[in-house]
Parts: C-alpha cells; structure tokens; sequence
C-alpha cells in the first residue's frame, strides 16, 4: 500500500488530506489549503458585474461549463475561458510534493472560524494546483464543493495499517505476529494458534479471516459520515444526477437545477460505478503487470550491460596490447636495421682510416729518405738513383690524388621512418559493427505481378540498429527448382521482367554487410499472369511503321516491308493473341507470326531464319488472324477467321520469341491481347 500514499496527499501542502473537498475538476484539496490558494479578483471582472453589464457569457453557459476557466500552461497567470477575464498573475512556487501552487494575493484576514464557516472574499477565484483549471466561487464559497468523505476513509484506513504490527491473542509466550483475523470470533491468530485453535473444518470452516490490518479497521472504523447536499445542507444525498454526474438531495429534483436530469437511485449507481471501476481495474492491473515484467527485464538488461562492458573491455584491452606488442617487435626489428648501418659506417670508416694510416707512414718514410738522398754531395751517385726516386715520388703523389683522401660513407643515416600510414590507422581506429544485419521484412502491400514481371519491396525492421550495405533478392524458376539471384544492390524495391505467363515463383531477399548475411526473409509466393497482355513496341520497330491506339494498331505507307515486334516475348507456356486488318488495298502483302528479337526489320516477315509467318491465304479487309504458339509442344499454329489454317504450321519452336508482323502498301491492323487458348485446342491438347 506504501505506492498509495502520494495518491492521499494534498498537492499543496504535501500532508494527507484533512476535510478534502472535491473540485468540479474532479481533483481534491484540503479545505485549508483550498483557502489558503483563492485569489480575489477585480470587481468588474465577476460574474455579477459582466451579467449586469450584458456582457461576457450568460447564466446558462456560466453554469453550463460549471465556472470553469482554463489555465495555459504557457502562461504565467490566469486564463479565462468563454469571455471571462483573467485573474491577477502572481508568482507560482511549488508544493512539497512539486506541484504549483498560487499563494493569495494577500494574506487571508485572522479569524476564529472554521475554514468552511470563515467569509471568503468576494470575487473570489480559486485554480486548481494539478490542472491549472481556475474557478471563480459563488456566495456559498468553499461551502459550494462536495466533501469527500471516501478519501477521509480511505486515509482512516491507511493511517491505521501502518501502525504497530498486531500480535496474536492466543500465544502463551512471547506472542508471534498476527497473520490472520477472524470477523466471527474476533480474534488474531498468528499461523500456529490458526491450525491448532482454529482449523478449517466443521463449523469453522465459514468463518471469514481476513488480514490483521483490515481486521483492525472493522474494530476501530468509526461510522461512515453521512454526505450531505453540498446546496441544501441539512439533506442527504438520495439519487444521482446522470447528467451533471453527481449525487443530489430530493430538494435538488423538485427546486433545483436537476429538477429537469435524468435521475437515477442512488445504491444503483453506487453498485453499477463500483463494477465499472473494478472492470477498469482489471485493465490497469495487467498493464501493472506488464510493467512489473517489463522492469524485471529493465534491471536483467542493466545486470547484462554491465557484464557485457566488462567483457568488451576486457577484450578491447587485448586488442590494445596486440597492437601495442606488435609496434614493440617492429620496433625492435627497426633498431636492429639502425644498428646493422651504424656498424656498417663504422667499419668503413675505419677501414679507410687503417688503409690511409699505412698509406700515409709510406709517404712520410718515401720523403725521409728523399730528403737524405738530396744532402748527399755525389754527383754521379745521386743521378743513378735520382730517376727512380722522382718517379716513386710521382707514383706516389698519384695515388694519393685518386679519391684517397675523401671519406668513403657520410655521418647521416640514410633512413627516414615512415610513421604516417601507422598514425593515420590509428586515427582511424575504431569500432565496427560486428553484427550481420536483421533479417528484410517484404512489403506485402508494395508487392505486386504484372504480366511477366514481379516487383518486390522490402525494408529492414523498425527497431533494427545494424545497418545493412546491401540486399540480394533471388527467385525460383517457377517450378520450384532452385532459386537464383535476380539482384544484388542497396536499393529496397526491384522490378524483375522476363518472367514465365501463368507460373508461381518464390521470393526471398537477404541483407548483407562486412560482418556476413542474414537470414532469408520469410518466401513469397508470386503469381504471374495467366495470359499476356501487351502492344506493338515503337523502340524495335523500322522508322516507316506509323502508330496509334496506344500501340494496339499499326500501318505502313511505304512500298517496302516493314517489321514491327510485340513488347512482349515468350519462352515457354501457350499464347495466343489476335491481329485485325482494318485496311487492305493496294495490294500490299501483309506478314503475320513470330520472330526472334533481331529479325531483320526492312523484309518481310519470314524471308530470314529468324521468323516464322503466314503470308496468304484469305487475308483480306475485317479478316481476323490468331497466332497460337505453343511453347510447351513447340509447335506454331494460324487461324484465319476462327479456322485453322493446316494442322501445324511450324514444329520445333523454341527459344523466346516476340509477336511479329510485317506491312506494307497502307495495310493497317489492330493488335488484340489478352485472350484464352481457343477450347477446341486446349481439349486437344489435353487429350494428346
């Protein structure tokens, strides 16, 4: 019951409700507290005022919308409704339980009065703390609202159980808590005293227990209060008012403003709204149910994050350090790399220094000795010698000038590492989606067949958080083989043409990104067209071909043949489709058949191995030409008029083929589609 308690509090002082009084808004104040709230407004602005005046709304709608005004809650005052003027704004402050509240424009004079008795000021205007709705009060002020008396029970009653527990009255020893009460024998049993004392059998077994605290409240329940007539005070209330909804007093039905309602008893009405709310109930108590579940699922998902994040963590953790680990052991790879050059130039360098050492103590030696043979005073000892020592001494000097004396390696280090690729991933890093997406849903009512073709819609489903790159839409071949992919893209709607007339193909579609592909939606089963329904298609016809009826009819001017296809092409089934001649002079040699898609367009129809045509025989002005292919027996029929012209015209047909004729001479026909198998052919065919 402790959910209960804001539900017994007053919204503007925040204790329980002491005399709550019932607004025409249907919530409830302390009587006080109802006081304390009224704002007294202007003299011009009452309701007296505006009816001697003539303005302003008249005695019916006053009490029709029951002095009602409405409070804008984008405003900061007062907002009167039906031409009534607004109350003076003052500043709002809350309640204890966070609802505004509007204090008086002045302190209420000090009186000795009951809140109920105490005059309140004229023009007085009340608003209601919850819903912001202001009323402006009569004469009778507060006295004017109903009490509630249920709410006063209700909080007897709840103040009561949150007393002290109840000990049981038959415990020797240390008396257990009451867990029980019985109403006929007035008692309080703990479970134990209940099974030895008071058993479930025999006489016993009609007694009612109940639970302690309602067991209390029976004992201490003062009598109920009596409501009394909120307009003639000293009547109770007998029946109930169906129009204003309200209980009334039987001087209401003879001189007051019910006299005229709908009235009705009121234990009727007492029994029939406890029913509706208890009905009303039963709704908001498996909505409360809902809710408790829905909860219990809340905190097994905040116990699932937690563990989930650690888990995340832990393996982001490790990722990290990979990644850490591998930078450490490129690292090491790259210092070994700076240390095989350092060695490198050091060993050069040293070699040259060793090399030019011994080079350099052979000059020093070479011009020391020089030197002595210059001091010698032998003539003719010196020139014996003296040619070779000079070309020593140039040998010498030569060798020296060959590069010896610049360093073979420069100090720097010819690496520079390339860090920009690694910084930039680094910069990049970061978190994708690991999920493969949520399964399509097809668009049923974006699903449609249309001759041959089939569009299909799809969208992923409304809470899905997993993005999809693409989708991939496949078919069966209508007979229920294997299913084929028909599309691959991004797109959410595909139009596939081609298909087989009077066939039952199954769809699916599936979504796909870097992670994987879902799982296939549910199949569709797609039905297309018994018989084909098209016209002549101006984009493959010869330029000379003239068009009109929305393509259904075709002529040519010029002397030469001319060939014009049906948009249409057949592979398989049976089709068959009728051709008019509307005009037929000249002599022209009309061609009526089949062809394949790149039929030569400027001969006549059946001159190349790529049509199959009937060229005479009866054609003549009104004459009707129907072309039977059967693709399921290959073979290609004619009639002329509804007769048959030979047993089969061509067998062997196969392959997809396109509605062809050919014109010439001011010839012109009319295309019919859309009809059945003629009967006497489709009993053949059923006999064969």
């Amino acid at each position: 019951m402790e959910e209960m308690e804001e539900e017994l509090k007053c919204p503007v002082c925040g204790s329980f409700y002491r005399e709550p009084i019932i607004l025409p808004c249907s919530h409830n104040l302390c009587q006080a507290c109802a006081r304390n709230i009224l704002v007294q407004t202007p003299e011009s602005e009452s309701p007296q005022s505006r009816r001697a005046s003539g303005s302003g709304v008249s005695d019916y709608d006053y009490l029709d919308l029951d002095k009602m005004s409405l409070y804008s809650e984008a405003d900061s005052g007062y907002g009167s409704y039906g031409g009534f003027a607004s109350a003076p704004t003052t500043p709002c402050q809350k309640s204890p339980n966070g609802v505004r509240v509007f204090p008086p424009a002045m302190p209420p004079p000090a009186t000795h009065l009951s809140p109920a008795l105490a005059p309140v000021p004229r023009n007085s205007c009340i608003t209601c703390p919850q819903c912001h709705r202001s009323l402006i009060l009569d004469d009778r002020g507060l006295r004017g609202f109903p009490k509630n008396r249920v709410l006063e029970g209700v909080i007897d009653r709840y103040q009561q159980s949150k007393a002290a527990a109840l000990k049981c009255q038959l415990c020797e020893k240390a008396p257990k808590e009451a867990t029980v009460m019985c109403e006929q024998c007035d008692v309080f049993y703990c479970d134990p005293c209940r099974l030895r004392c008071h058993p479930p059998r025999g006489p016993l077994a009609k007694h009612r227990l109940v639970p302690p605290a309602q067991g209390r409240v029976s004992r201490r329940l003062s009598p109920r209060k009596v409501s009394t007539c909120t307009d003639h005070e000293l009547e109770n209330h007998s029946m109930y008012c169906v129009q204003c909804k309200m209980p009334v007093c039987y001087q209401c039905l003879e001189e007051g403003k019910h006299s005229s309602h709908e009235v009705k008893a009121l234990g009727a009405m007492w029994k029939l709204h406890k029913s509706q709310l208890s009905q009303a109930l039963n709704g908001l108590s498996d909505r409360a149910k809902e809710a408790k579940e829905f909860l219990v699922q809340l905190r097994n998902m905040v116990q699932q994050i937690q563990e989930n994040s650690v888990e995340f963590e832990a393996c982001l953790v490790a990722q990290c350090d990979a990644l850490i680990d591998a930078l450490n052991r490129r690292k090491a790879q790259l210092l070994a790399r700076v240390n095989k050059e350092h060695e490198h130039k050091l060993k050069v360098v040293r070699d040259q220094i060793s090399h030019c050492t011994v080079k350099l103590r052979q000059t020093t030696g070479l011009m020391e000795y020089c030197l002595e043979v210059i001091k010698e005073n032998d003539p003719s000892g010196f020139l014996q010698i003296s040619d070779a020592l000079i070309r020593r001494v140039h040998l010498t000097e030569d060798q020296w000038g060959k590069g010896t004396l610049t360093p073979r390696m420069t100090t720097d280090f010819d690496l520079s590492l390339d860090n920009s690729p690694l910084l930039q991933s680094i910069h990049q890093l970061d978190f994708v989606q690991m999920k493969v997406p949520a399964t399509p849903i097809l668009q049923l009512e974006e699903c449609c067949t249309h001759n041959n073709s089939a569009t299909l819609s799809w969208k992923q489903p409304p809470l899905s958080t997993v993005p999809a790159e693409g989708y991939i839409l496949e078919l069966d071949d209508g007979n229920g083989g294997q299913f084929r992919e028909v599309y691959v893209g991004k797109e959410t709607m595909c139009t596939v043409d081609g298909l087989h007339f009077n066939s039952t193909y199954n769809a699916r579609i599936k979504a796909f990104n870097k992670t994987g592909v879902s799982q296939y939606s549910k199949t569709l089963v797609l039905q297309t067209s018994e018989v084909a329904w098209f016209a002549f298609d101006p984009g493959s016809a010869h330029s000379d071909i003239i068009f009109s009826n929305d393509n259904l009819t075709v002529t040519c001017s010029s002397y030469d043949d001319r060939v014009v296809l049906g948009k249409t092409g057949f592979s398989k089934g049976v089709h068959y489709w009728e051709l008019t001649v509307d005009r037929y002079d000249n002599h022209p040699d009309p061609a009526f058949g089949v062809a394949r898609i790149d039929v030569m367009k400027d001969v006549m129809l059946g001159k190349d191995d790529k049509a199959w045509a009937i060229t005479e025989g009866g054609i003549a002005k009104g004459a009707t030409i129907g072309v039977l292919l059967d693709l399921n027996r290959k073979t290609l029929t004619f009639f002329i008029n509804d007769e048959q012209q030979g047993p089969i015209a061509f067998e062997n047909v196969e392959g997809l083929f396109f509605p062809a004729v050919s014109l010439n001479r001011n010839v012109q026909v009319t295309l019919h589609t859309g009809l059945p198998v003629p009967d006497f052919y489709s009993s053949r065919a059923s006999i064969a």
